[in-house]
């Protein structure tokens, strides 16, 4: 698992720094969800992973 500061995860929420797209991939693996629904690109919050 991918290890951040508080203050790191804080400025990725409210846009102060653009979030990597390898931070985007965890977290979505994190929540069981998918980059589209974290981008707000996506009312499905189906989690898929390509095998």
């Amino acid at each position: 698992m991918l290890n951040m500061s508080q203050t790191g995860y804080s400025k990725y929420e409210t846009g102060e720094n653009d979030i990597p797209t390898i931070i985007l991939i965890k977290l979505a693996e994190f929540y069981k969800t998918n980059v589209d629904y974290i981008l707000g690109l996506s009312d499905n919050p189906g989690y898929y992973k390509e095998l």
